[in-house]
Protein backbone atom coordinates (compact mmCIF):
# COMPACT_ATOMS: atom_id res chain seq x y z
CA UNK A 1 0.00 0.00 0.00
CA UNK A 2 2.74 2.34 0.27
CA UNK A 3 3.74 2.33 -3.47
CA UNK A 4 0.24 3.43 -4.15
CA UNK A 5 -0.79 7.06 -5.02
CA UNK A 6 -2.20 8.71 -1.51
CA UNK A 7 -5.90 8.90 -2.31
CA UNK A 8 -5.84 12.73 -1.31
CA UNK A 9 -3.41 13.38 -4.14
CA UNK A 10 -1.81 15.86 -1.87
CA UNK A 11 -4.62 18.39 -2.18
CA UNK A 12 -4.09 21.78 -1.24
CA UNK A 13 -5.85 25.39 -2.30
CA UNK A 14 -2.18 26.01 -4.07
CA UNK A 15 -2.63 22.55 -5.73
CA UNK A 16 -5.64 22.43 -7.43
CA UNK A 17 -4.55 19.70 -10.02
CA UNK A 18 -1.84 17.93 -9.36
CA UNK A 19 0.61 16.01 -11.88
CA UNK A 20 1.66 13.82 -9.93
CA UNK A 21 -0.38 12.24 -6.79
CA UNK A 22 2.34 12.13 -3.77
CA UNK A 23 3.10 8.24 -2.55
CA UNK A 24 0.84 7.07 0.29
CA UNK A 25 3.56 6.50 2.67
CA UNK A 26 4.76 10.33 2.15
CA UNK A 27 1.74 11.52 2.52
CA UNK A 28 -1.25 10.89 4.47
CA UNK A 29 0.69 7.00 5.47
CA UNK A 30 3.12 8.31 7.37
CA UNK A 31 0.12 9.70 10.05
CA UNK A 32 -2.61 6.97 9.79
CA UNK A 33 0.27 4.20 9.43
CA UNK A 34 3.16 6.02 10.87
CA UNK A 35 2.75 7.12 13.91
CA UNK A 36 3.26 10.90 12.70
CA UNK A 37 1.22 13.46 13.53
CA UNK A 38 -0.90 16.02 11.34
CA UNK A 39 1.23 19.91 11.83
CA UNK A 40 -1.54 21.76 10.46
CA UNK A 41 -5.58 20.96 10.21
CA UNK A 42 -5.18 20.92 6.44
CA UNK A 43 -3.05 17.84 7.05
CA UNK A 44 -5.50 16.11 9.54
CA UNK A 45 -8.22 16.99 7.07
CA UNK A 46 -6.28 15.12 3.87
CA UNK A 47 -5.43 11.95 6.00
CA UNK A 48 -8.80 12.09 7.21
CA UNK A 49 -10.38 11.87 3.68
CA UNK A 50 -7.67 9.54 2.74
CA UNK A 51 -8.74 7.39 5.92
CA UNK A 52 -12.29 7.17 4.80
CA UNK A 53 -11.40 5.98 1.65
CA UNK A 54 -9.93 2.93 2.83
CA UNK A 55 -12.17 2.48 5.85
CA UNK A 56 -9.67 3.31 8.86
CA UNK A 57 -12.26 3.84 11.55
CA UNK A 58 -9.63 3.84 13.96
CA UNK A 59 -7.55 6.55 12.71
CA UNK A 60 -10.76 8.20 12.30
CA UNK A 61 -11.92 7.73 16.05
CA UNK A 62 -8.72 8.29 16.96
CA UNK A 63 -8.51 12.04 15.52
CA UNK A 64 -12.20 13.25 16.25
CA UNK A 65 -12.72 15.84 18.60
CA UNK A 66 -13.98 13.50 21.79
CA UNK A 67 -16.85 15.78 22.66
CA UNK A 68 -18.13 15.30 19.13
CA UNK A 69 -17.38 12.03 18.05
CA UNK A 70 -20.40 9.71 17.26
CA UNK A 71 -20.20 6.60 19.48
CA UNK A 72 -21.43 4.38 16.23
CA UNK A 73 -18.96 5.75 14.43
CA UNK A 74 -18.28 2.98 11.32
CA UNK A 75 -15.99 3.89 8.28
CA UNK A 76 -15.94 0.43 7.17
CA UNK A 77 -15.01 0.49 3.37
CA UNK A 78 -18.04 0.14 1.06
CA UNK A 79 -17.69 -1.58 -1.89
CA UNK A 80 -20.88 0.56 -3.14
CA UNK A 81 -18.74 3.88 -3.12
CA UNK A 82 -16.03 4.73 -4.57
CA UNK A 83 -14.08 8.44 -3.82
CA UNK A 84 -13.22 9.91 -6.92
CA UNK A 85 -10.72 12.65 -4.98
CA UNK A 86 -10.41 15.78 -2.75
CA UNK A 87 -10.26 19.57 -3.58
CA UNK A 88 -9.34 21.24 -0.42
CA UNK A 89 -11.03 25.11 -1.08
CA UNK A 90 -9.82 26.87 1.70
CA UNK A 91 -7.57 26.29 5.26
CA UNK A 92 -7.66 29.03 7.68
CA UNK A 93 -5.78 29.50 10.87
CA UNK A 94 -8.46 31.21 13.17
CA UNK A 95 -5.56 31.14 15.87
CA UNK A 96 -2.62 28.97 17.61
CA UNK A 97 -5.11 26.42 18.15
CA UNK A 98 -8.49 26.68 15.56
CA UNK A 99 -8.64 26.18 12.14
CA UNK A 100 -11.31 25.39 9.21
CA UNK A 101 -10.86 23.41 6.31
CA UNK A 102 -13.51 24.26 3.39
CA UNK A 103 -13.34 20.94 0.86
CA UNK A 104 -15.48 19.28 -1.49
CA UNK A 105 -15.35 15.16 -1.69
CA UNK A 106 -16.53 13.86 -4.46
CA UNK A 107 -17.29 10.01 -4.91
CA UNK A 108 -20.05 7.74 -6.77
CA UNK A 109 -22.28 5.61 -5.05
CA UNK A 110 -24.20 2.91 -7.96
CA UNK A 111 -22.87 5.04 -10.75
CA UNK A 112 -23.94 8.20 -9.80
CA UNK A 113 -22.03 11.07 -9.04
CA UNK A 114 -21.88 13.07 -5.26
CA UNK A 115 -20.19 16.21 -3.71
CA UNK A 116 -19.61 16.43 0.01
CA UNK A 117 -18.74 20.45 0.32
CA UNK A 118 -18.26 21.15 3.81
CA UNK A 119 -16.75 23.82 5.98
CA UNK A 120 -14.86 21.81 8.87
CA UNK A 121 -13.68 22.56 12.32
CA UNK A 122 -10.22 21.85 14.15
CA UNK A 123 -8.85 22.22 17.45
CA UNK A 124 -5.48 21.41 18.78
CA UNK A 125 -6.05 19.96 21.97
CA UNK A 126 -3.74 20.03 25.25
CA UNK A 127 -1.22 17.29 23.78
CA UNK A 128 -0.46 19.37 20.27
CA UNK A 129 -2.81 17.19 18.22
CA UNK A 130 -5.49 18.44 15.73
CA UNK A 131 -8.37 17.11 15.97
CA UNK A 132 -12.17 17.31 13.83
CA UNK A 133 -14.49 19.09 16.05
CA UNK A 134 -17.38 18.92 13.58
CA UNK A 135 -18.42 20.62 10.19
CA UNK A 136 -20.99 22.74 8.11
CA UNK A 137 -22.10 21.00 4.65
CA UNK A 138 -23.14 23.13 1.98
CA UNK A 139 -25.52 22.54 -0.82
CA UNK A 140 -23.02 24.56 -3.52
Amino acid sequence: MNAMPCPCAGASPERRQPDRAPLFAECCGRFIEGGATPSNAMELMRSRYTAYVLGDTAYLRETWSEETRPADLDASADPARRWLGLQIKRHVPLDADHAEVEFVARYKVGGRAHRLHETSRFVRNEAGRWLYVDGIVSEA
